[in-house]
Parts: structure tokens; C-alpha cells; sequence
């Protein structure tokens, strides 16, 4: 019988800057690398992006650089980008990040606009193991209209991957996709693409605890949080290097110890980053208070520091519960905005008709609705919240049944008409129909990239008057002696 060889390719995904996971995710990872090369078995090290997330103070204080030198000290070999990692940092950040790191940064479908690739990044790559040849290739979730404005230009993947896997076929003894697609996507690829052997998959956060096969592709994930690592087996002939079977399984965190030395290096970065967001830039004389069910005026601040922001619109409307907690009187740091403001969420622009506009109002009315639990989406929050609003004034009867509290709307000092289109500065998460639903239905959709939430709380900032303006009411009750 041909005598057997084994290449182990450990993954993590959508580690999403858990920093205080990724200790735990060391010391699983250095056992079962001490376990391989113990035993003479070569192993491979992947990520498979959105190992960043702007919400993190370690991430957003050091532009990444934390990650960046927890995936070294790691010991990662390979990997790709996620929608994190191209939608929340500056093309120039990225280079910072990836210019000298000392691994491989893989990606089949990503260049820049001009066609080309940094010189950090590469379309696939071989890995040789002991004469044994692994392509490995990867992809991200494309949002075209968004990458874009960032300098990114992300194609289709099921055809830059078509395309890359006839011609490894010819190069590689087993071709591996690190996949940022979310798990429909991968199944596609899958049942579409013949020559792929393993999909490593990501992006939807599913967990499969051992891979499913689909023809004759195996795939696999390992959950978010780094509550898991992926251990995949491949196993070949050892004379004629034919991959005969791959194996795998996922494996719980929960119980590893903490690696000491990772958790002094990222309470190190911490600091810094701490010490990076600390600078007072104003210093206020009136308290901003958020509530989440009524307006309120660090709320309605917002709203008009988005309308401010989308010069041409003729309204904001944007829900409170994107600020965590309130600005107290005394300075304001960008620490203290980010720790209010954490998500990695961008302002847009849609046109809707005064008729949807009223609709998106009455439902935001609606307690059921304010109360509502948002996941995903760059949400880092807890409740969706009420809408506050620029631009416009509401009339409002709170003891009305629901869905008939609305009265009289005025944008811009006229009222409102039902058949009028109007621009409204609004956010991503919105008009991606989360939470209040007219919101998808809006036309002419534009993104105003970079630039988050938090970067227009401390823009609007600098317009005179701006703090006392927001106290000035814009959802008028009808019955003055109802809170």
C-alpha cells in the first residue's frame, strides 16, 4: 500500500478585534501546531478576514496595527481580506498595514481601480510541503458601489475563481479557497466550479463543526469571535502526491488558558491606543443626553450634523440608537465619541416620497419598532431606537392607537407632500432595510465614504451654534402635558 503523508491547514475567521479572545485562540492553535510538528506533519495557518472591527479601541486607536501584530505573533501564514478590512480602512491605511507584514495577503478578486494590485497583496499563491503543492486562492464579498469610493475595485467571484482554478489546476496537487462569501456563496462556488477540493468559509459567521461536501468540494467554517479554530486534514499519497481524502473539524476555545505573554502584548497596545484617542478637541458647556424612545438632544445633534454633512439633502433622519450613552459637560475626546459611536457605519443619500417618508415616521412611533434588537450590518448597538430628525417637524399625538399618531410634517418649513421626492441623508444600515423597512424602497441610492458616524459628531462640532440647536424640538406632541 502507498504509504500516507498529511498537510494540517488551521483557520480562524471573523475574529471581528475579539482581542480578549484572541489569547485563548494562541494557545489552541500553538498546541495543535506543536502536536503536528511533533508528529512530522506540516501545517499551514489561515485567516479568512474581518479579523479587524473599527469597534475595538485596540483596532480603532492604532488603525489596525494591533491585529496586524497579533496575526504575526500568532504565527499566521496566509491571509485575506473581509468586508472589515476594505470598508472601514483608507486605501492608505491598509498599506500601512499589509506593506511589510510578514505574511501573504491573498486575494483573486480584489485590485485597485486602475486594474492593478499592491505589491502586498496576490491573486493566489503555491504553497510547496514537503513536495506537495497547495494553491490556495480567496475572495471577498463584493458591494461594488461602496468599495469603490474607497479606491477598490471587487469583482465577481465565482468568475475570477472559475478562472483562477482552471489554471492551478495545472500547478497544484490540491487547490484551497479562503472564502469572505458567506455560506450560500460558498455552496455555489461549490456545486459551480469544478477543482476546488476545500472552501474555507467566512463572512456569515455559521459554524460547521465538521465540513460538508457538495460534489466533490469539501467546506468548512469556524464560527466569529474566535470562540472556535478550524483543523483541516489533508491527506495524500506519499510517492505520487494524489490527495485521497480531507478531513476536519472544529475546535472550542472555551477551556484554553489565555496565553500570558499575547495578553500583555495587546493590554500594551491598549494603552497606546488609549493614550492615541485621549486628546480633549472641545470642551462642552451643556450636557448631550441620548435617549433611544424619545428625542433627545445628542440625538437630534446627530441627525443635524448628517444633514450638515449630505450638503444637497433636504432632511436627516437616522436612529438613536446608533449613540450607546450621552456626552456629559466637560471635554470630548475621540475615545470618548468612539466609546459613544463604535460602529463601522457610513452616511448615505436616497430619494423617497413624502408619502414614504410619513410611513417611516409613524412606524418610528411604534414602540415594538424602537425596541427592536439589530444585528449585523456594522451595528454594535442594542436597540434600533426612535428616528431623529433634521430638517423636518413632526407632529405627533402620543395617546393615538398605533400606527394613527402622526400629524401634521413640515421639511424645511413646508409641509410635506405625499407625491414630492425628497433627498434624505440617512446611514447604510438603514437602506439596507434594517429596521425601519421603507427605508430599501428609497431610489438614487449615493454613499459618502469615508467618514463615520462618529466623524460627524466631531465635524458638527465646529458649526457655531450647533450644541444649543440641537435642544430645539422637532417631534411636536399634540398634547403638551404627555411626556
Amino acid at each position: 500500500m502507498n504509504p500516507l503523508k498529511k498537510v494540517h491547514i488551521l483557520h480562524t475567521n471573523d475574529l471581528h478585534s475579539h482581542f480578549e479572545m484572541m489569547p485563548k485562540v494562541y494557545t489552541v492553535l500553538s498546541d495543535l501546531k506543536k502536536e503536528m510538528e511533533a508528529a512530522s506533519e506540516a501545517v499551514i495557518l489561515v485567516d479568512i478576514g474581518d479579523h479587524t472591527d473599527r469597534f475595538s479601541v485596540e483596532t480603532e486607536g492604532t488603525d489596525g496595527m494591533a491585529n496586524r501584530a497579533v496575526l504575526e505573533a500568532t504565527g499566521y501564514q496566509l491571509v485575506t481580506l473581509g468586508n472589515n478590512e476594505l470598508l472601514t480602512f483608507s486605501k492608505e491605511e491598509l498599506y500601512q498595514l499589509y506593506q511589510t507584514a510578514p505574511f501573504e495577503v491573498v486575494s483573486t478578486n480584489v485590485k485597485e481601480l486602475n486594474g492593478e494590485r499592491p505589491t502586498w497583496m496576490k491573486p493566489w499563491t503555491i504553497c510547496h510541503v514537503e513536495g506537495f503543492r497547495i494553491g490556495f486562492l480567496a475572495a471577498t464579498i463584493p458591494y461594488p458601489k461602496v468599495y469603490e469610493l474607497l479606491g477598490w475595485k471587487v469583482s465577481d467571484p465565482l468568475k475570477e475563481l472559475m478562472s483562477a482554478v482552471s489554471y492551478l489546476q495545472q500547478e497544484t496537487d490540491a487547490i484551497v479557497v479562503l472564502s469572505h462569501l458567506g455560506l450560500g456563496n460558498d455552496r455555489r462556488l461549490a456545486e459551480e466550479i469544478s477543482g476546488i477540493d476545500m472552501i474555507i468559509g467566512s463572512h456569515t459567521h455559521h459554524l460547521l463543526e465538521v465540513p460538508e461536501r457538495i460534489q466533490g468540494t469539501m467546506i468548512a467554517a469556524a464560527g466569529k469571535f474566535g470562540n472556535y479554530v478550524g483543523h483541516i486534514t489533508l491527506e495524500m499519497e506519499k510517492d505520487s502526491n494524489r490527495l485521497i481524502g480531507i478531513d476536519g473539524r472544529c475546535i472550542s476555545t472555551a477551556s484554553a488558558q489565555p496565553n500570558p505573554a499575547l495578553e500583555k502584548m495587546i493590554q500594551e497596545f491598549y494603552t497606546q491606543a488609549e493614550q492615541a484617542l485621549s486628546e480633549p478637541f472641545i470642551h462642552l458647556n451643556r450636557p448631550l443626553p441620548i435617549d433611544w424612545f424619545k428625542e433627545s438632544p445628542l440625538g437630534n445633534f446627530l441627525a443635524d450634523g448628517l444633514l450638515q454633512w449630505v450638503s444637497d439633502a433636504d432632511c436627516a433622519l437616522v436612529n438613536a440608537g446608533q449613540l450607546l450613552g450621552g456626552l456629559e459637560r466637560g471635554p470630548v475626546t475621540r475615545g470618548l465619541l468612539h466609546q459613544v459611536c463604535p460602529h463601522p457605519i457610513n452616511p448615505t443619500s436616497i430619494h423617497l416620497r413624502g408619502r414614504q417618508i410619513r410611513d417611516i415616521l409613524e412606524d418610528s412611533l411604534v414602540r415594538e419598532n424602537q425596541e427592536k434588537a439589530i444585528r449585523g450590518f456594522g451595528f454594535r448597538g442594542k436597540k434600533l431606537g426612535i428616528l431623529n430628525l433634521a430638517g423636518l417637524k413632526a407632529e405627533y399625538d402620543p395617546l393615538a392607537s398605533s400606527g394613527n399618531r402622526l400629524g401634521t410634517v413640515w421639511i424645511q418649513e413646508k409641509p410635506l407632500e405625499d407625491q414630492q421626492m425628497y433627498r434624505v441623508a440617512t446611514i447604510d444600515m438603514l437602506t439596507f432595510g434594517v429596521g425601519y423597512q421603507e427605508f430599501k424602497n428609497g431610489k438614487e441610492l449615493k454613499f459618502f465614504l469615508p467618514g463615520f458616524l462618529r466623524d460627524i459628531l466631531a465635524s458638527h462640532f465646529s458649526s457655531a451654534g450647533s450644541v444649543e440647536q440641537s435642544y430645539t424640538s422637532r417631534w411636536q406632541s399634540v398634547r403638551s402635558s404627555v411626556d
